[in-house]
């Protein structure tokens, strides 16, 4: 016998029976819920395993300890100053969960982190997953690889794997992880809700048209991130992601698969950043058709009914441009804007294009171009998840518009609405305000917080006590979630719509691949 209690039906204690071994989290906090932290859900992808699909973890002995975040990926961006430690050896999850017992069969939400598949981690502090297991759920957030350690292809590895899509293949192993292990943490493998932000929206939708994730999930949540398309055109293709890689290899004076192997992985990432000065979508090594995980662009998937017919709870932010202004059209005059539109959207449709992004003067000039940066590189692929999957009327779709703005949040940018989620309410980071939360912002939280569990339990957001919010129709009517939570119209609707007409069988054009 071992010398510790281990989690049974008759009660769930610190120490929790995983398949590959013991994990031990800390005590039960104020709101009596258990946190296990750093818990590995695949082998380290180090050494010859770099570029390889994730493989299952070493069996151990004893109690591991799971107190600690285990190490995020490395990271890709350019002087990245995100505080906490960073690793190729990067493939850890965390649980938190308030079930007394085993048997009680919680629905559990997993948390994708953002950053455009090129950096983050669950440690972030907003996404600490306490306050929602305490409505509960069980939450699981986790740690995958990025930038050109999670998705690099090169021909010379398409004949161990099919290559290109690393970091997917992560997130995979991790929703597996959690259908094996979850019960007992007192979770319900069979009501499993993936939920993720900007890249970990886009992964959502990836995942819901790609076969390999079918029966892994059962609903869905996107904040601010679809299909992983936008101002350059659809994700890229297979045959773009290996002549990505082939060109890295002739960076690296022809390197081979072996030698790249064999490079130290904070060297290999630095030979290979990105920032915020370009989109990731086409300029870094990033999520790519490699007809594996990801079979056709997502959104003919979606348009042809090809997706997991599950419920989808969906939405974009009031001001997602915030973060992006390298990927405006310029806006230095009324005159430069319209130049570059023409260039985009050809001079036969200016007319239109006048109709819902104006610029009659600079400065008008200046607030379309800031409205459309927020519709191509987030909101109007949100929209089109939403609409695409209701088409097939087989599972229930909710959409929501976030415009909340207070002293604590003065934009309502993109990334702002996390900590009314995961009811943290920490520091509203991307816009540098330091201003403490308020009773209002609280009060949001909770509703917020209410929704998502709810969602997360029955596939709807309604509950007692909250504004209602009516299923997603034809209509176009969508949650307004802001000083007042009540449903309205689509305030974008016409914009998206132009942006919309240039999608042929779902993809946008090819042509904006070079737009600058």
């Amino acid at each position: 016998m071992h010398a510790f209690t281990t989690a049974t039906a008759a009660g769930l204690q610190r120490v929790v029976r995983t398949q590959a071994g013991s994990v031990r989290g800390g005590p039960r906090d104020a709101n009596d819920v258990l946190a296990f932290k750093g818990i590995p859900y695949a082998a380290p992808p180090v050494g010859p395993l770099r570029w390889r699909a994730p493989q299952p973890p070493a069996h151990w002995d004893g109690v591991r300890d799971a107190r600690v975040f285990g190490a995020g990926c490395l990271s890709a961006l350019e002087n990245d100053q995100r505080p906490g430690p960073r690793d190729e050896d990067c493939l850890y999850l965390n649980v938190w969960t308030a079930a007394k017992h085993t048997d009680e069969k919680r629905p559990v939400m997993v948390w994708i982190h953002g950053g455009g598949f090129q950096f983050g981690s669950s440690a972030n502090p907003a996404t600490d997953g306490g306050a929602l297991a305490a409505r509960g759920v069980v939450v699981v957030s986790f740690n995958y690889r990025l930038g050109i350690l999670g998705f690099f292809a090169h021909p010379d590895l398409d004949g161990e794997a099919p290559s290109g899509n690393c970091g997917l293949q992560d997130q995979l192993m991790a929703l597996r992880w959690v259908k094996a292990n979850i019960a007992g943490f007192g979770g319900d493998p069979d009501n499993v809700t993936l939920f993720g932000e900007s890249a970990g929206a886009m992964a959502v939708g990836l995942l819901m048209a790609s076969p390999l994730a079918y029966g892994l999930f059962h609903k869905a949540i996107g904040q601010s991130g679809a299909f992983w398309d936008g101002k350059h055109g659809p994700l890229q293709s297979f045959e773009e992601a290996r002549a990505r890689g082939l060109a890295f290899t002739r960076q690296q004076g022809n390197a081979s698969i072996a030698a790249l192997r064999s490079m130290p992985a904070d060297r290999l990432t630095a030979a290979a950043p990105w920032s915020f000065r370009t989109s990731p979508v086409v300029t870094a090594f990033s999520p790519s058709i490699d007809h594996h995980v990801v079979p056709d662009v997502p959104a003919r998937r979606f348009l042809r009914g090809e997706q997991m017919h599950i419920p989808l709870l969906a939405g974009w932010n009031a001001a997602e441009e915030f973060p992006f202004p390298s990927q405006s059209l310029p806006d230095q005059s009324a005159r430069a804007f319209l130049a570059a539109a023409e260039a985009m959207f050809g001079n036969e449709r200016m007319a239109d294009f006048l109709q819902v992004y104006p610029a009659a003067t600079d400065a008008e000039a200046k607030a379309s171009a800031v409205a459309l940066t927020g519709d191509y590189v987030v909101g109007e692929q949100c929209w089109q998840w939403l609409r695409l999957h209701r088409r097939g009327r087989r599972a229930p779709v909710y959409a929501y518009h976030f415009s909340y703005t207070s002293r604590y949040t003065p934009i309502a940018s993109h990334v702002t609405e996390i900590p009314f989620v995961f009811g943290t309410l920490t520091p509203q980071q991307v816009l540098g305000s330091t201003t403490p939360p308020a009773e209002e912002d609280r009060a949001l939280a909770r509703t917020m917080m209410s929704y998502w569990v709810n969602f997360a339990a029955h596939g709807d957001p309604n509950g007692s006590g909250l504004p209602p919010w009516p299923a997603y129709d034809e209509t176009d009517v969508v949650q307004i979630l802001g000083t007042t939570i009540e449903a309205r119209p689509n305030p974008q609707t016409a914009r998206f719509r132009f942006l919309d007409s240039f999608r042929q069988d779902g993809i946008l054009p090819m042509r904006w691949r070079n737009m600058p």
